[in-house]
């Protein structure tokens, strides 16, 4: 059995989650040995936008043009080769409209409509999302994996902070600066939770530019940028906590990257924590704002937050995931 496996979401300026799942799902196909099948990831030598709207309109097919394909996004190769399998991480351009631009709702519910309409198996990331697509087509539910982490780099971290002239405790949010990732909220709960912590501990915000309005400094609030992955690894296990409060997320992996790392974690409902996370509404500042100071600065509430995301993230790794993959690539190649 062949598999085609999209990769061009890792030469997107943004890459972001997808390409974590892109690189998490090669992790755990490496780990499998010789059990895995033969794959090939296709990411094309031309600009992801242009290879997107090539896949589109069905000008270019897949290397080779056979095997089974994998989309690991709704941009897919529809030309030539065998079934499709299309990941769907979340439908978020629906239950969060505002917090997109129109050309990107409609790039993404026509893609979905195609893929609802084509692909053999949809995977996807939660039940949450296999739940929103039903009736419409099958979909197997599969988790990601969160030890993708790179070795802490203690040295990277230090220079991160000692840019910011960050030189103590802190706490630490990660994720790419969009709409739904719901900043604002968390920088004005961050305001109001400041003056309750023991010391005003900084807020340190990493994570690539995205679109829309960026946020902006303030006091104690810095930003950092985009990091090293081994800087990223040692600035979350060294977070008194990490705060990750999108307004929607398909599976959310910073927070169970965080807590890999060993971090208390504050975060919106999303399933990738599986309650291991202090979870906040993400509409609700004053109770964002709570939750910061109680994980920041309540030992026994920190430890318990710990412990909980410990045993959560041991739960999801990359070569569980990639072997779950494997069985619906097997059950559609026959």
């Amino acid at each position: 059995m062949k598999v085609v496996i999209t990769a061009e979401q890792l030469r997107r300026r943004v890459p972001g989650g997808i390409a974590t799942y892109v690189r998490g799902l090669a992790q755990g196909l490496a780990a499998m040995g010789a059990e895995a099948p033969e794959t090939v990831f296709a990411g094309g030598r031309l600009p992801p936008s242009v290879l997107t709207r090539a896949w589109d309109r069905g000008w270019l097919g897949i290397p080779g043009g056979t095997g089974l394909v994998h989309a690991t996004s709704l941009a897919v190769p529809w030309r030539g080769g065998g079934p499709r399998v299309v990941a769907v991480h979340d439908l978020a351009w629906r239950v969060v409209p505002e917090a997109f631009p129109a050309h990107g709702r409609e790039w993404h519910e026509h893609a979905l409509q195609r893929a609802l309409a084509r692909a053999a198996v949809l995977v996807v990331p939660s039940e949450e999302t296999a739940a929103a697509l039903e009736p419409h087509r099958r979909s197997v539910v599969i988790n990601m994996g969160c030890d993708h982490l790179a070795a802490p780099d203690e040295a990277a971290a230090g220079s991160v902070l000692g840019a910011l002239n960050v030189d103590g405790p802190y706490l630490l949010t990660v994720s790419t600066q969009e709409p739904r990732k719901n900043l604002p909220r968390l920088l004005a709960a961050y305001g109001r939770a400041r003056s309750r912590l023991p010391e005003p501990w900084p807020l340190v915000i990493v994570g690539p530019g995205g679109w829309g309005q960026e946020a902006r400094p303030m006091d104690g609030a810095v930003l950092g940028g985009f990091v090293s992955p081994g800087a990223l690894a040692a600035l979350y296990a060294g977070a008194r906590c990490v705060a990750y409060v999108p307004l929607v997320e398909g599976f959310g992996l910073p927070a169970v990257e965080a807590m890999f790392a060993g971090a208390p974690v504050v975060a919106s409902p999303m399933p990738s924590t599986g309650g291991a996370a202090l979870e906040v509404d993400p509409l609700n500042v004053d109770a964002i704002a709570d939750a910061l100071v109680a994980a920041a600065s309540d030992e026994t509430q920190r430890a318990a937050l710990t412990a909980a995301g410990a045993r959560r993230s041991a739960a999801l790794r990359w070569e569980t995931s990639a072997r779950a993959h494997v069985s619906v690539w097997q059950e559609l190649a026959g």
